[in-house]
């Protein structure tokens, strides 16, 4: 793709100082909200170092507006050229090492202490960006070019690179969400009022410190002995897979659906705007839920998981229903009394806490 630096009477170069405060300020959100602690995993130490390097892209992009026109076009393409080629080189290093980090904590290596996770972290950063910058020396055209738009109307331009792992992981999220969750898109309301009540239920003081969840359910009480009883039976809930597939789509189908909504409507971008946080967290997201998902089985739901912002334990607590029954540790909390009419001390019902 072309990135158009001048035309003429106008010059773009501020433009693009815009473009790249933007994507600056969106990464610095994301840290934020997202990735606090920034030393813990491969993936955010990944975070940071984007942020450094949009950092320097900013500083650099300024610096063009102090030097004259001519200079500073070809600087710009120089610039621009190199940091599209880098970017691009990254997404695929990035998503191996940081699966490799995810399954190496289950083994000896990811029992070490934190000093040794770090320097382990930082030789495969450092490694990774010497040869993404490798890569972009000598396959970089960073020429300027005059190209005819229209009569008598010219323009400088630079090539620059899209990231084709980046534009193919999303259309596949995209789409694997949409044809898992369409055939139960009438149950889906129901689903996210239930994790919401289990995320609240979680998050209540009393519950912090255990990771047990909880399931809404409706409970009779005797006026007398003060007892509770299970009045419906929990039902089974959806499967799994389908749940954790729901629980990353609340959280990233904004995202999906705006860069896909940017490729149909034929919106370049590129490789040093598309490689941001918020697609690394998507990516995140998706090895965490995939890692929580292997170790459940052998585990348990409640093993240390990586950072990230997707409730897997509420979601993995929404698919067992009636089956969460059978874990030895529970939090017992009575949910939704109802009356069920005048004591009789000769029936006597068992109840259960969800």
């Amino acid at each position: 793709m072309l990135a158009v630096l001048a035309q003429p009477g106008v010059d773009n170069t501020g433009m693009y100082l815009v473009l790249v405060l933007m994507k600056f300020g969106l990464d610095a959100a994301v840290i934020y909200l997202c990735t606090r602690k920034l030393y813990t995993s491969f993936l955010s130490m990944c975070s940071l170092s984007i942020f450094l390097a949009d950092f320097v892209m900013v500083f650099l992009v300024a610096s063009m507006l102090f030097i004259g026109p001519e200079t500073c076009h070809k600087s710009l393409c120089l610039i621009f050229a190199n940091a599209s080629v880098t970017y691009g080189a990254l997404p695929l290093p990035m998503m191996c090492l940081g699966l490799l980090d995810y399954v190496l904590e289950g083994t000896y290596l990811g029992r070490q202490s934190a000093t040794c996770k770090f320097i382990r972290n930082s030789v495969w950063l450092l490694l990774m960006w010497m040869i993404a910058i490798y890569l972009s020396f000598g396959s970089v055209d960073s020429d300027l070019k005059v190209k005819s738009f229209e009569i008598e109307n010219k323009a400088l331009v630079c090539e620059v690179e899209e990231s084709a792992l980046i534009t193919y992981s999303i259309l596949v999220l995209f789409s694997a969400v949409i044809l898992t969750l369409l055939p139960f898109w009438s149950k889906i309301p129901q689903w996210v009022k239930q994790a919401h009540r289990l995320s609240e239920a979680r998050d209540e003081p009393d519950n912090q410190s255990s990771d047990l969840l909880f399931t809404s359910t409706t409970y009779a009480e005797t006026k007398s002995s003060g007892e509770y009883y299970l009045e419906e039976p929990i039902q089974p809930g959806p499967p799994l897979w389908l749940t954790f597939t729901l629980g990353f789509a609340l959280c990233w189908m904004p995202y999906l659906i705006c860069s896909v909504a940017c490729m149909i409507l034929d919106i370049g971008v590129p490789a040093y705007i598309t490689v941001n946080l918020l697609w690394l967290e998507c990516m995140n997201s998706l090895l965490v839920g995939l890692v929580f998902r292997i170790n459940s089985k052998t585990q348990g739901p409640y093993s240390n998981l990586p950072e990230n912002i997707c409730l897997w334990q509420v979601y993995w607590q929404l698919s067992k229903g009636t089956q969460q029954q059978e874990l030895q540790v529970a939090v017992c909390k009575p949910i939704q009394l109802k009356r069920t009419g005048p004591p009789d001390s000769s029936v006597v019902r068992a109840g259960t806490y969800a």
